[in-house]
């Protein structure tokens, strides 16, 4: 078999991507963070940190700790702000040849709103990433994330405001997640990301507190991978639109499961605070494995789950 032919190309929603493989929102900064362990131009796309209508400081110490295979943070979205991204972050992005995606998150649809239409008057935005799904913020967030209805409302309104390509990030928290996707493909989405964190806490048994100042944050990790690739899968049977996958990626074999599982690319989170070079080496991976298997195009991966029938 001839490996030249090996394609790792996609398109998310409208955004074209080398290979398959981003950073999950969260877990990778700014990207300039990264820079020098990593080769972003060899990224399939840079995710950003949740940007904000204006600043946040974010939750109170602690708000982050390591759990059994995962960990549990609950950062609260500190961030510069859009005004502060778009003038100090992303013109060093600029100087990548890699599609930037802007996670955007707000506690009304009116700060949504703002968001999205400032980043539709810059140049280097290749997309957004709507977060509907933090589970560590007092207001707004999750509550979009939930609720059919009020997901529905907001990308749609958000839709209304820009042409860029737009993914929404859904939540695991949910009793249907894909009554949700249904939602939010009908409202105008572009993609979706799944999963964001699932909600848990930590105890001291010592001290008898939480060991999170916020009580509880987000799981992430090894520990849910099987609980995202259930609801990739269930997503991918319910919806018609391209799907991130994420949850517990830790190597280039767990990104090849939720491909097969319905994701037609994938994001890589928690892995990166513990290798900086994870995401490159699962690019990697993944074209071995395509090669090994005798797949010319990941495309062919999608989906690809052998279920016996009943």
């Amino acid at each position: 078999m001839n490996t030249e032919n090996i394609s790792l190309n996609v398109n998310i929603g409208g955004i074209q991507m080398r290979n398959p493989v981003m950073t999950a929102s969260g877990t990778f900064g700014y990207g300039s963070e990264y820079a020098d362990f990593v080769d972003l131009n060899s990224l399939g796309a840079v995710v950003v940190k949740g940007v904000t209508s204006v600043p946040w400081q974010g939750n109170p110490m602690n708000r982050i700790m390591e759990t059994p295979s995962g960990m549990l943070n609950a950062i609260g979205l500190q961030n510069v702000g859009v005004d502060g991204f778009i003038s100090e972050k992303l013109p060093y992005l600029n100087n990548f040849d890699v599609p930037v995606i802007v996670n955007v998150c707000g506690k009304t649809v009116e700060e949504y709103l703002l968001v999205v239409e400032k980043l539709s008057n810059v140049d280097g935005v290749a997309g957004v990433e709507l977060n509907i799904s933090c589970p560590n913020l007092d207001c707004g967030g999750m509550s979009f994330g939930v609720d059919p209805t009020l997901a529905h409302q907001l990308v749609s309104q958000v839709r209304e405001k820009t042409d860029l390509p737009l993914l929404v990030k859904l939540s695991p928290n949910v009793t249907d997640i894909t009554i949700i996707a249904r939602a939010v493909e009908d409202a105008g989405a572009d993609a979706l990301s799944a999963i964001n964190t699932l909600l848990g806490m930590a105890i001291n048994a010592k001290t008898q507190k939480p060991e999170i100042a916020n009580v509880t944050g987000g799981l992430s990790g090894p520990a849910i991978k099987p609980v995202a690739l259930r609801l990739v899968w269930e997503v991918y049977k319910s919806v018609s639109l391209p799907i991130v996958g994420m949850g517990g990626i830790m190597n280039s074999t767990d990104a090849v499961e939720f491909f097969i599982a319905g994701a037609s690319a994938v994001a890589v989170g928690t892995a990166n605070f513990i290798n900086p070079q994870a995401s490159i080496e699962v690019a990697a991976g993944i074209g071995d494995y395509l090669k090994q298997m005798e797949i010319t195009s990941i495309k062919e991966l999608v989906g690809s789950l052998k279920v016996a029938s009943k």
